[in-house]
């Protein structure tokens, strides 16, 4: 996830044709955990990346799992990215609370102090572009039996840390057939169904770009009676990004 500039071009003309419902009307309140939730605990935690050993581990679980998926992306990822290094980038990883293996992870910036990612790709609506966006990027998880368990656990994370940080919409480009788990919990097409964008940070393979709205997660799960509904809002969860040492320094990009 090159192709000649003009190709890529190409697709771009029906960008404009941003799907309707993004005129929603302004949505309640969010809603995270409800108050009286129970707890439970997970066999892992997750946690920010805050020092190299930290960055280093996510790099390895990143690349193992592109590698199995991605190859030809993956021959890339055998290091930290310049992306990993910017002051606005926040990179979750998950570890094995038996022996401290990496399990997962997952980086995320927004467009506070600039675009995302994926608009080096692709422009994105006028309404979107006008909101608080957080764009979630290299997704990886170990194969391991909790792996299903542990990439909820990072979209959890992920979803918390946005309604605490005041994201209006998260939004994630995905690649056929792995773009139905986010449809399943609810992410909905930017653009066109169907409508697939090369992107220039996954090795300019198609993918859809999926948006879901943060303010209104909680009533729309509810009302579909999403079987996630108790894992993401009625139960808390100790192990997510729990409280964590004083950072020290990463790297500096070179």
């Amino acid at each position: 996830m090159p192709v000649a500039s003009d190709t890529l071009a190409r697709p771009l003309a029906g960008v404009t044709a941003a799907r309707e419902d993004l005129r929603l009307p302004s949505p309640a309140p969010a809603r995270g955990v409800q108050p009286g939730a129970p707890s439970a605990w997970l066999p892992f935690t997750v946690t920010r990346v805050r020092n190299e050993s930290d960055l280093l581990a996510a790099v390895s679980v990143r690349h193992a799992a592109y590698a199995r998926h991605v190859p030809t992306l993956a021959r890339q990822l055998q290091v930290p990215e310049a992306a990993d290094l910017l002051g606005d980038t926040v990179i979750l990883l998950a570890r094995s609370k038996l022996d401290g293996s990496p399990l997962g992870t997952m980086r995320f910036q927004t467009n506070e102090r600039g675009p995302l990612p994926i608009e080096r790709s692709v422009p994105l609506p006028y309404l979107l572009r006008h909101r608080r966006l957080a764009e979630a990027t290299r997704l990886g998880v170990a194969a391991s039996p909790e792996g299903r368990l542990v990439k909820m656990a990072l979209f959890k994370a992920f979803y918390l840390h946005c309604q605490e940080a005041g994201v209006d919409e998260m939004v994630i480009a995905s690649r056929a057939p792995l773009d139905r788990h986010y449809r399943q919990l609810m992410f909905v097409d930017v653009f066109e169904p169907g409508f697939q964008v090369p992107l220039r940070h996954a090795a300019n393979l198609p993918h859809a770009i999926l948006r879901f709205e943060v303010a209104s997660a909680y009533q729309r799960w509810c009302a579909a009676r999403h079987p996630l509904t108790d894992f993401m809002t009625h139960t808390v969860h100790p192990d997510l990004l729990g409280p964590s040492a004083v950072p020290a320094p990463l790297p500096a990009a070179h």
